[in-house]
């Protein structure tokens, strides 16, 4: 009967172990109970920070002097003059280098002849003006051949007003190469009877200024390679004693000075 008794109890507990096993834990030693009426959350303290920058240092990022740049202005008008410097340099050496080589001279001129074949004046006032003349053209290098381009001409002036003019043929002088070239002339001046007036006036004296002059636009060739054009500037002064088409022209005197021009 105790055992049944007991085996309820342990299926069915009975109300006064439930009461027991309801009833709170004893309290540790030290140690307060807490009250739920009083209880409150904890509290932490607002986080701290920092005070705000000076207006000034929210722009002191603009205030920074900008990094020059790998190119500034001086540094890049250095490097120019240095390129233009060694320019320089490279083509002094070469235009040295070339003129130990080749040795260029300028070619030589002369007027061998003149003759006329009509000096008349017109009508109309004008002066008609035909000459021929002979020239000796002497290319007095050793390396370097000329090629006399379209374009050349020759001119006779008598005290600064234009007589006559006539194109220089083309044609390509060797080395150490003398060509003797003809040239016809003509022209025709407006003023023809101010002209003729002074050219008989120093015929009589038997001593005529005239001045020749040369253009011709030419093309050195060093070796075997062809330059740039440049161009030949001659002036002949002479002095003649007749300017008559039914006599032999004399050359009294001739000072001829020529120059290249780029």
């Amino acid at each position: 009967m105790a055992a049944h008794e007991a085996q309820c109890q342990r299926i069915h507990p009975s109300p006064a172990a439930d009461v027991e096993s309801q009833q709170p834990p004893p309290a540790r030693p030290n140690q307060k109970p807490i009250s739920t009426a009083t209880w409150r959350p904890p509290t932490h303290p607002p986080p701290i920070r920092p005070p705000p920058p000076p207006p000034l240092a929210a722009g002191a990022h603009l205030l920074k002097k900008p990094k020059r740049s790998c190119c500034s202005p001086c540094k890049c008008v250095c490097w120019t003059l240095a390129i233009l410097l060694l320019l320089t340099i490279v083509l002094a050496a070469t235009a040295g280098a070339i003129y130990l080589i080749f040795k260029p001279k300028v070619p030589n001129y002369s007027v061998d002849s003149l003759r006329i074949t009509d000096l008349t004046l017109n009508m109309d006032l004008s002066l008609t003006a035909k000459f021929d003349v002979r020239v000796t053209a002497d290319n007095p290098n050793d390396k370097i051949g000329i090629y006399y381009e379209k374009g050349g001409v020759i001119s006779v002036w008598y005290q600064g007003t234009s007589l006559c003019v006539g194109p220089i043929p083309r044609f390509y002088q060797g080395h150490r190469n003398v060509t003797r070239l003809h040239v016809a002339l003509a022209g025709r001046n407006q003023y023809g009877s101010a002209v003729m007036s002074a050219i008989q006036q120093q015929q009589a004296t038997g001593r005529i200024p005239l001045e020749l002059r040369i253009h011709a636009p030419v093309a050195v060739k060093l070796g075997a390679l062809k330059m740039r054009k440049v161009k030949v500037l001659g002036k002949c002064l002479l002095v003649v004693d007749s300017l008559s088409s039914s006599s032999k022209i004399r050359i009294q005197a001739s000072d001829c000075n020529f120059k290249l021009k780029l």
